[in-house]
């Protein structure tokens, strides 16, 4: 049985989606939960939804990108419960549309939320959790951090890059008690899916069990690489796909 219980958990784009429903399931398991995200009204509905489930949590606007917003979001967690035992790396956008088409401004938004955010929050987080002895991180990649796809070019390198940044950690801190994972999902019923027309009937015809993810599912894969159930891993690029990358 997983317990998270009083652990101090830290999850950017906890606003909608993944990110919600992780802050959700943490708090099933008892743990403490505060949100980053740059959707202010979101993130107090997450907030509240934590609160009225009897969980302590609390909501930080946070844009990810800026690494000032990261500090200060961080030091928000640790003046408030003096510690930081997980963080759940999730923020994340995408760009549609033909290499060509892709612009510089784009390709920076995307690749600074994505990949520079995960490199900024992991920068901020692992010294809070070196000096208390140890800690988990998990950050949100795709099945696109493992394969290629047209169209959504910087979406790709993005992903990629927290694969690669995820496992160069995991190797730099291992030894030092923390470890670090990727999980990688496939198309997901959350707003991203819907940002370029209805797009769930597709997808759910290209995964071999028919459908595509509903957020709990991810997170309960976050939160189980989180746990003492997963004390040996580290390192990993962790699908929850629907059989999708087995095709």
């Amino acid at each position: 049985m997983i317990t998270l219980q009083d652990k101090v958990v830290f999850i950017t784009g906890g606003s909608s989606g993944i990110g919600r429903a992780a802050a959700l399931e943490f708090a099933k398991h008892g743990a403490r939960v505060t949100l980053a995200d740059i959707d202010i009204e979101g993130g107090e509905d997450t907030a509240c939804q934590l609160k009225k489930m009897g969980a302590d949590a609390l909501f930080v606007r946070t844009n990810v990108s800026k690494e000032s917003d990261v500090t200060r979001a961080l030091a928000t967690v640790a003046a408030k419960f003096g510690r930081l035992d997980i963080a759940f790396n999730n923020a994340g956008i995408t760009h549609k549309g033909g290499l060509e088409q892709c612009t510089e401004e784009d390709w920076d938004r995307v690749v600074n939320t994505n990949l520079k955010g995960v490199w900024l929050c992991m920068k901020h987080e692992v010294p809070y959790m070196l000096r208390q002895g140890g800690g988990v991180i998990v950050n949100t990649a795709s099945t696109y951090g493992l394969v290629g796809a047209p169209e959504v070019s910087s979406y790709v390198a993005s992903k990629h890059g927290v694969i690669g940044l995820t496992k160069a950690a995991a190797l730099e801190y291992g030894r030092k008690n923390i470890r670090i994972n990727a999980v990688c999902p496939s198309a997901t019923r959350t707003p991203m899916l819907q940002l370029n027309g209805d797009m769930e009937g597709i997808w759910a015809e290209r995964h071999p069990l028919g459908r595509v993810a509903i957020p709990g599912e991810i997170a309960q894969a976050v939160v189980w690489l989180c746990s003492d159930a997963a004390s040996f891993v580290t390192g990993v690029s962790f699908p929850v796909d629907g059989g999708y990358l087995a095709q």
